[in-house]
């Protein structure tokens, strides 16, 4: 009792000293230490509550019960807690502390809906929509619960899905105040103002029942500030509204079809029988939970508890409480109202539809309501940012939990297609329209009529209201055992004109990966420059990366005790010079000639270059071989040799100009020749030296990008590729060996990959071919013998590649991985240097250019408000791009630094957020001119072709 008045030195005290009573009492010894943590992690004590619990994790006759308490109470806290870690570190504690949780108590709702908060947190909605389907069967299924599913409906744009989850919230709990809110957000969004108007009245009216507390199944919690913020927001809200009401039109039988149905008419569908059993199974259960005397299982934030109210409202129907009587007027005007008045509504609302499209629930300040509100939380003010990250991520509506029955399925979802079709229209009649159409003064006008009151950290370069990429489903044909290894594409060239010809490219461009045969004798290309021997002779001293890796058969990749195949690819890296690796290639080399004379030929030809054909399409779709446990032979692989210096190896790079245009380092077709400055390894060549065994593991090219391979010689190496629609299943399979698909070493199963109905192309490359991996091919490579390889990226003037590239970009941003390629500055250098007749990739581009400058005018203004002086800074003609020093996000243009730091370190506006909220103390400042930035947005056109030729 003291401890929920907030008397918690008192609570501790008398904690304190029951632990020191001997008689049999309620609580044991191992409970009351538990409240004592509890107690801490209250008082924001975290370090000191995470070692009381820890503390009990250790005592041996802890019961499942406690056991899962506490684990859920350290899972919550690493899920909200900034001081225990690194974000990445402690989402994937928490997601471990509560599936242990759950592992100990198996019934336990609570953990179930937790463990679907933190995977929303980290934009795994399949996972999540999953967490909340279980918490929602088990007996403890509650009103949070179905908010927190339309939240995430409402972020994949399934506005008829998120108006069913919080129907069923709010009728679980009338008196759920963000759920009436949510619902009310996403009413405007849709343009129904009068059904958002109750809603609003709704949750105003719950919040003022309250008055001072919130009160919950088993706690009291005191209103915060931004409780008492909300029902200001909300009542400034209202007036707006009934002065846009009272201005409308009566409707007409011409007035545009609503997007969803009433509050009223949804109120009074049948809810599935699923639901009204659990609000049955909530009212049986009252009268036990009143009188049962049980320890409170989490401070006021941790983690949500039932809403049990004193008389808990029944699944029927009740109009007169919950809905507010301007349901007898009804009319669909919004477009009306919105051409009397719509500066003042865009100034209103914009933020509102911003947040629908851009949310996240990992923002959210998670300890300090007690249900999902990620709408609500930071909500001082309707129109203002309610997340921080874009997360709208696609999901198939099949594989959501149902929340109604059949009869009420196919009347809803009558109007889903309506609902997806006009879903971009509402939005765009809500909010300011930025569109590529506008130009460069538009655009600022557009952007005057954004508030400046919040910071614009989200800034997306996909088209407006796309929702950021996810990884895909694979295509859902089912293929046959020859599919599973289909041949791979390759073509022989005979001569330099072949090589040169037009259906070359297309041929590459056509195929997610191909293999381009007899390249270097047809363009009599001197690989010997290449040669280990050229190379010591060359540079000696050059520097390489090396990783020591286990030697194994290709298709094989088994532990380190030799017991089982894994996914994860051991690699260790280190550095030595060209000359030290030389010598051990040669003296690999030697030893393998003696290993071969001592035990005879036999067997010397498996695997020979001659036996191995495309595709292995004779092999056992299973591909069972012998396990070679006998040995754990380490090998060392030379990679990431850096060849760009022109000075050091200007025969080597010489040569390459013999390649045709399309597959060169340095080509105007070639994107990433207009970045303006080095990325090594991509815009530059690198040479990668190999004894057999050596392994590339798997992976995607860095921001999609394609890329060139050649294999010098005088070995082989085997190749596996996967096309880019299955890169989506490999992560999963990824995830599922508990390995980071863009962060770790993996080497795949490939009986894993067939039962997933993943094809595979494997084949041999020879000295002399060349590899061409198409845009997000999946590819990992290994050396059967001898050789070097050289290679780089290119990036052709295509719309798929810079589609591809661009979705890269976002989906980097969050996973919180470094995309090397810069893509806005690129496109601005696209812009000034070359002319689209393309049409889609200049619509790609354009919108580029639009977000990045609606940002940049928005950051500056935010900036002048902030009373910060922006400086210009200029910038040089090959300086390279720049990242936050914090995230590692690409920052364009507006810089920010701490004045006072002597290592002056770029980081973007969010983090600049985080050292200063203030911004004091930071200094702001401008690589190029606001005009010149107009006039590049301005002077890039469609280029029309058909208007060369008439000239001519």
């Amino acid at each position: 009792m003291l401890k929920h008045c907030g008397e918690y030195h008192i609570a501790l005290k008398h904690l304190q000293l029951a632990l020191l009573y001997t008689n049999p009492s309620t609580y044991s010894e191992l409970h009351v230490k538990f409240q004592i943590a509890h107690l801490y992690e209250v008082q924001n004590k975290h370090k000191a509550a995470k070692k009381a619990y820890e503390f009990l994790l250790n005592e041996k006759n802890i019961s499942l019960k406690l056991k899962a308490d506490v684990y859920r109470q350290l899972g919550w806290m690493y899920h909200c807690v900034e001081c225990l870690g690194e974000k990445k570190e402690r989402e994937s504690s928490a997601l471990i502390f509560l599936q242990k949780s759950i592992d100990a108590d198996p019934k336990s709702g609570q953990s179930l809906y937790l463990l679907g908060r933190c995977y929303a947190g980290i934009n795994k909605v399949h996972d999540a929509f999953l967490a909340y389907r279980n918490s929602v069967e088990k007996s403890e299924g509650n009103a949070d619960t179905w908010c927190s599913i339309g939240v995430l409906y409402q972020q994949q744009n399934q506005p008829t899905d998120a108006l069913q989850a919080y129907i069923c919230a709010v009728q679980l709990d009338k008196d759920h105040k963000e759920a009436w809110t949510n619902l009310g957000i996403l009413y405007e969004s849709c343009g129904q103002l009068r059904d958002a108007y109750a809603c609003y009245l709704n949750a105003t009216k719950q919040v003022s029942c309250q008055k001072t507390t919130i009160h919950r199944k088993e706690e009291t919690i005191p209103m915060n500030k931004d409780a008492i913020g909300l029902t200001k927001g909300l009542s400034q809200r209202i007036k707006f509204l009934e002065i846009q009401l009272g201005q409308a039109p009566l409707p007409s039988i011409t007035s545009k079809r609503r997007q969803l149905c009433s509050i009223e008419e949804a109120w009074n569908l049948p809810i599935s029988l699923e639901m009204n059993s659990r609000q049955q199974q909530t009212a049986q259960m009252l009268p036990r939970q009143v009188t049962k005397n049980i320890h409170i299982q989490g401070p006021p934030p941790p983690y949500p508890q039932s809403h049990i109210s004193e008389s808990p409202t029944p699944a029927k129907r009740i109009k007169e409480d919950a809905l507010n009587p301007i349901y007898n007027r009804s009319g669909q005007d919004c477009q009306d109202i919105i051409q009397q008045n719509k500066t003042q509504y865009l100034q209103f609302n914009q933020n509102i539809i911003r947040t629908l499209s851009n949310h996240n629930l990992d923002n959210v300040q998670e300890g300090r309501m007690s249900s999902e509100q990620a709408i609500l939380d930071s909500y001082e003010y309707i129109s203002n940012e309610l997340y921080t990250k874009n997360t709208n991520i696609k999901f198939e509506p099949t594989t959501i939990l149902s929340i109604t029955n059949d009869e009420t399925s196919r009347h809803l979802h009558e109007d889903l297609d309506y609902t997806e079709n006009n879903a971009s229209a509402s939005i765009s009649e809500l909010s300011p329209t930025f569109k590529i159409q506008m130009d460069s003064k538009q655009l600022m006008s557009a952007v005057k009529l954004l508030t400046i009151e919040d910071p614009p950290i989200n800034c997306t370069v996909l088209q407006v209201n796309t929702p950021p990429p996810t990884p895909p489903d694979c295509p859902p044909q089912k293929l046959s055992r020859d599919q599973l290894l289909p041949p791979t594409p390759s073509v022989h060239l005979e001569n330099k004109k072949n090589a040169f010809s037009p259906q070359l490219q297309e041929f590459c461009l056509k195929h997610p990966i191909a293999v381009v045969r007899g390249l270097a004798g047809a363009l009599k290309l001197d690989l010997g420059l290449f040669s280990t021997k050229t190379l010591v002779e060359a540079n000696p001293d050059h520097s390489v990366e090396v990783r020591t890796q286990v030697h194994q058969s290709p298709d094989e990749n088994w532990d380190i005790s030799q017991a089982k195949r894994v996914w994860a690819c051991i690699s260790h890296r280190s550095h030595t010079t060209i000359a030290k690796y030389a010598q051990y290639q040669a003296s690999s080399f030697q030893d393998s000639l003696k290993d071969e004379s001592d035990r005879g030929f036999t067997g010397s030809q498996i695997m020979s270059d001659s036996d191995s054909k495309d595709s292995v399409s004779n092999s056992n779709i299973s591909l069972k071989r012998k396990k070679h446990k006998s040995s754990s032979k380490m090998l060392r692989f030379g990679t990431n040799v850096d060849l760009s210096d022109e000075r050091k190896w200007k025969p080597q790079l010489s040569e390459l100009q013999k390649l045709p245009a399309f597959a060169r380092v340095i080509s105007a077709a070639n994107m990433l020749s207009h970045v303006g400055h080095v990325i090594l390894g991509m815009n530059t060549v690198q040479l990668y030296m190999k004894v057999p065994g050596s392994r590339t593991p798997g992976h995607q090219e860095n921001n999609n990008f394609c890329s060139i391979n050649i294999n010098i010689g005088p070995g082989d190496c085997e190749w596996f590729a996967v096309p880019d629609a299955y890169w989506g299943g490999i992560h999963h399979l990824c995830e599922k060996n508990n390995i980071s698909y863009l962060h770790g070493s993996w080497w795949p199963v490939l009986e894993d990959l067939y039962k997933e109905n993943i094809p595979v192309y494997r084949f041999i490359q020879k000295p002399g071919d060349l590899v061409w991996v198409n845009a997000g091919c999946v590819h990992w490579v290994q050396s059967v013998g001898w050789c070097n390889n050289i290679a780089w990226n290119v990036g052709p003037l295509t719309a798929r590649q810079y589609s591809l590239a661009i979705e890269r970009y976002e989906w980097n941003k969050l996973q919180a991985f470094k995309s090397i390629v810069p893509m806005v500055h690129l496109s601005w250098n696209l812009a000034r240097n070359i002319k689209v007749s393309d049409k889609k990739l200049f619509e790609l581009i354009k919108m580029c250019l639009l977000q990045t400058l609606k940002n940049i005018l928005h950051t500056q203004e935010y900036v002048k408000f902030k009373g910060v002086e922006i400086r210009f800074n200029g910038r040089g003609k090959n300086d390279a791009s720049h990242y936050c020093g914090q995230c590692e996000v690409e920052v364009f243009n507006v810089l920010f630094i701490k004045e006072q730091e002597k290592r002056h370190v770029v980081h973007c506006l969010s983090c600049a957020l985080k050292l200063s909220p203030s911004l004091q103390g930071i200094v702001c400042l401008e690589e190029y001119r606001l005009s010149e930035l107009q006039h590049v947005y301005d002077s890039f056109t469609l280029y029309r072709t058909q208007g060369l030729h008439t000239t001519q």
